[in-house]
């Protein structure tokens, strides 16, 4: 059976990938970094789909050896098909402010990270020779910016960048890579956790006034990790609601 990896698969945008995965028939290697009763709910979920679930600690603060956690779930589920980079995190300091700890610390996850896990995915990959995918979870705002948000703009547009270099690279070995960049998704990174995107405060700036589900992001992973993407690669798929179309919009 093909297997996936989902990183920070405790909650949010991590935890609707992993279900939806294990719904289109894949085994689950999940990872948590602060939630492991998170985690524990998603493999349950997983596995009521009738899936294998592996449930491992990835702290993407410790690196490069953070990176032996994909190895590892990889030996327990006997292969790798899909690596999803969903772990990261966030920052609410003005640039003129921030200790220069703050800028490494979300650098080092949502990029370095990224990286680490991607590099151990792919050589597994390359050495099995069947191919596989790649899907780094970015932002909106690997796009756009974010005042406020400068580590998480710059490590978003980086990892878009990164997809982009290892798209080319990779693909002599079949190795497909992606970015999925969500606008506002109603996830515990938001301050939205269990909100129903359909009933949620009206939100003017983003045309479809309201944010996404983790759903709507998941099923965009699980298309890219189907038979019926084997054509993309090198793309950043924007799922937003329209918010990058404010900027065009004389009415804003």
């Amino acid at each position: 059976m093909p297997v996936a990896i989902v990183t920070a698969s405790d909650s949010g945008i991590g935890k609707a990938t992993a279900v939806a995965l294990a719904g289109a028939g894949f085994d689950l290697g999940i990872t948590w970094n602060t939630d492991e009763a998170g985690a524990r709910e998603t493999a349950q979920e997983v596995e009521s789909h009738g899936r294998r679930a592996e449930v491992r600690q990835l702290d993407l603060s410790r690196l490069p050896e953070a990176g032996e956690v994909i190895d590892d779930l990889a030996e327990a589920l006997d292969g790798l098909d899909v690596l999803v980079n969903n772990a990261g995190q966030g920052s609410s300091t003005p640039m003129v402010e921030m200790a220069f700890d703050e800028w490494r610390d979300v650098l080092a996850v949502n990029l370095d990270g990224a990286f680490v896990c991607s590099q151990r995915a792919v050589r597994r990959m390359i050495d099995a020779g069947a191919g596989g995918r790649i899907v780094n979870v970015t932002s909106v705002h690997e796009h756009i910016p974010k005042p406020g948000a400068a580590p998480y703009c710059a490590s978003k547009a980086g990892l878009g960048l990164l997809t982009k270099v290892m798209a080319l690279e990779l693909a002599e070995h079949g190795v497909l890579v992606n970015a999925v960049a969500p606008g506002e998704i109603a996830t515990p990174m938001t301050g939205q956790h269990e909100v129903d995107p359909a009933e949620a405060e009206r939100k003017p700036y983003i045309p479809l006034e309201r944010p996404g589900a983790a759903a709507e992001i998941a099923s965009l992973v699980v298309w890219l990790a189907s038979p019926g993407a084997t054509y993309a690669t090198g793309s950043s798929f924007v799922v937003d609601g329209g918010l990058m179309l404010k900027a065009a919009d004389q009415r804003s």
